[in-house]
């Protein structure tokens, strides 16, 4: 080997310690990706589910996820849904997931073409109706019920169905969520309207029932005694029955409201991969015994109930009927009806 190949290899040799020497001054622990893989970057999702819920969910979602940056925002079904539809359009939608409560706006965002189609693995496995297609997939299910303070009502005084509470010895005793503001306060609205028809409410109306901001609201003056009875969550009084407080659960013979709230992606998502990986393990069984843990019922057939309730079976098929359908094409009409009937007397 002559003296010039002897400089070339020396000079290669030097580049290549200079080159080691700068990317180990240049990176950091931090910047190398965890061990176990997946989708890296942020995802934003947008959904109801309570804040309580969101924290204890969120360290199983990131051994799950290592690498991935998950961010919520988190609000009641309409203040989620005003935020969407500000951003909508803005043409600025930050939202990759979306978790609310209202099935039929998912249809209403499918025909708007703002949903993305994922027939995601763990799908087969879902027991409840889905977006045949592949736009949705009922992910929890919240259930709208009876409840009634213990220490007040006994069990066998307690109402046992929807029509029970215009028993005028409930008068100006039974309040409920505002369709308003809450999604499954007003899929309650649409539910028993077309089961009993408006005269309903305007008989619960005139029997003194009082309408509530949300559901946590309702929650907290039925543990005072505000109030005796209270059409809410079903997990609301889950929760706090596992506390030790005095509510208990009624499922109305004359058929639950059961509202299968969907996961989707937004067309619009800049981190599809991430999205889907989410959407898979929602519904996985690992997802959905989080999901449980929250007090909802799981979508999946393998997961037991929440705490202290029966399996979704057992009230499935006297389920009170709802038109997902209707209730995307008449949302603000069926919101109008009840503020004119029930709020505005």
């Amino acid at each position: 080997m002559n003296k010039r190949w002897y400089v070339v290899v020396a000079l290669i040799a030097v580049v290549g310690m200079m080159g080691m020497v700068f990317a180990g001054c240049g990176s950091s622990t931090a910047d190398k990706p965890k061990a176990g893989g997946g989708p890296t970057g942020t995802v934003m999702i947008y959904t109801s589910i309570y804040p309580d819920i969101i924290e204890k969910v969120k360290p199983e979602m990131a051994k799950a996820f290592p690498n991935l940056d998950i961010q919520w925002f988190q609000g009641g079904t309409e203040k989620v849904v005003t935020k969407i539809s500000g951003e909508v359009e803005a043409n600025k939608v930050s939202a990759d997931l979306l978790m609310v409560a209202d099935p039929s706006y998912y249809l209403t965002l499918k025909e708007r073409n703002l949903l993305y189609k994922y027939d995601a693995p763990n799908r087969k496995d879902v027991v409840l109706p889905k977006d045949e297609e592949g736009y949705w997939t009922p992910v929890r299910v919240s259930n709208m019920i009876i409840a009634y303070n213990t220490k007040k009502i006994s069990a066998a005084d307690a109402p046992k169905s929807w029509q029970d509470l215009l028993d005028p010895k409930w008068k100006g005793r039974v309040g409920m969520p505002s369709p308003l503001l809450s999604g499954t306060a007003f899929v309650t609205a649409s539910a028993l309207s077309d089961k009993f028809g408006w005269d309903y409410f305007t008989a619960l109306k005139n029997n003194g029932l009082k309408v509530e901001e949300g559901n946590s609201a309702l929650q907290n003056k039925l543990l005072t005694g505000e109030y005796d009875i209270v059409i809410i969550l079903e997990e609301n009084i889950l929760k706090m029955a596992g506390k030790g407080e005095p509510v208990k659960v009624v499922y109305p013979e004359d058929g639950t409201v059961i509202v299968p709230s969907p996961i989707a992606i937004f067309n619009s998502s800049k981190n599809k991969e991430a999205a889907q990986a989410i959407t898979n393990w929602w519904l996985s069984k690992e997802g959905q015994q989080a999901i449980v843990k929250g007090w909802m019922h799981s979508v999946r057939a393998d997961v037991e109930p929440p705490k202290g309730a029966p399996a979704l079976k057992t009230f499935l098929e006297k389920a009170a009927p709802t038109d997902w359908a209707k209730m995307a094409k008449q949302a603000e009409q069926i919101k109008e009806t009840f503020r004119v009937k029930i709020l505005d007397k």
